[in-house]
């Protein structure tokens, strides 16, 4: 059964950072497509970076050169570095995987930016 937990969520200031981390098990993430969604309240749930299968990455225009996803491998994690946090990246926040098992979400993790 393929399961997924992120971490790594908290309170920030603005203008500060934090990673997140997505750990599976159950699958392989390698050759498959990993992303990071986000979810405000009253907002519909929207992809912020992705890595696809053949290793291409995308992010939205919104978080473009202040996030950056890593995936590795070896430990079947994927991390999101945030930087330069804004209010308006305040959501829950969760990976997501698709691969040959289907496609699964983590229960999400709540990242607040405020002062």
């Amino acid at each position: 059964q393929v399961q997924l937990v992120e971490s790594g969520g908290d309170l920030v200031q603005p203008g500060g950072s934090l990673r997140l981390s997505c750990a599976a098990s159950g699958t392989t993430f390698s050759r498959y497509f990993t992303g990071w969604y986000r979810q405000a309240p009253g907002k519909s749930r929207e992809v912020v970076a992705s890595i696809a299968g053949n290793g291409a990455s995308n992010y939205a225009d919104s978080v473009l050169g202040r996030f950056t996803m890593f995936k590795d491998n070896a430990k079947n994690t994927i991390a999101l570095q945030m930087n330069s946090l804004k209010p308006e990246d305040t959501a829950v926040y969760y990976c997501n995987f698709r691969g040959p098992e289907g496609n699964f979400w983590g229960p999400g993790t709540q990242v607040t930016v405020s002062s």
